[in-house]
């Protein structure tokens, strides 16, 4: 699969579950992925999401692992994959806090890219992206995405209203970024 310096990524397997659900449930981790009312999930609620990412055919999840250690991270993938026209959009989340800020999710969104371009051919990745999500929004500009628009106010979470970000990478941009490093 696809390896980088410091992570690879590789199968979603049923026994990542617990840890998702764990790093899910947490509010530091959910207050980046959700947009609507922050709530609990159950085992069941994450085996039916397993279940339902394993057989869909518009959308790919992968594990984020370590290549040192094999140390789950989180996950990242594209879903609403519009075949036709070539396009999808991207999430990720690293959810073990320790490695926040340190280059793996970008390492990550990087390789998920070069997958999308290069065995998927797709034309296009977008992504939405909460304002207060700074980090994120470093990494995804770092791995080549440029901002689109904004959805003014369009996020109500802890009180305040919050923009919410588009950004995308097309294909050709991908592949200059690439030809340049």
């Amino acid at each position: 699969m696809y390896r980088g310096r410091l992570v690879r990524l590789g199968p979603l397997k049923r026994a990542y579950l617990p840890q998702y659900l764990a790093w899910i449930n947490d509010p530091e981790v959910s207050r980046y992925l959700f947009p609507g009312q922050m709530r609990f999930l159950t085992p069941e609620d994450e085996e039916e999401w397993f279940e339902r990412v394993r057989k869909a055919r518009d959308q790919i999840v992968f594990a984020i692992l370590t290549v040192e250690e094999d140390h789950l991270l989180g996950n990242c993938g594209l879903k609403n994959i519009d075949w036709k026209n070539r396009h999808a959009s991207f999430g990720i989340f690293i959810g073990d806090k320790r490695f926040w800020g340190k280059g793996y999710g970008t390492e990550a969104t990087r390789l998920l890219l070069r997958y999308a371009f290069e065995e998927l051919n797709l034309h296009r990745v977008e992504l939405e992206v909460y304002d207060f999500n700074t980090r994120a929004i470093r990494a995804y500009e770092k791995a080549g995405f440029r901002r689109e628009g904004t959805r003014r106010q369009a996020l109500y979470r802890e009180g305040r209203w919050h923009d919410v970000h588009l950004m995308a990478i097309l294909q050709e941009e991908w592949e200059a970024d690439v030809a340049g490093r």
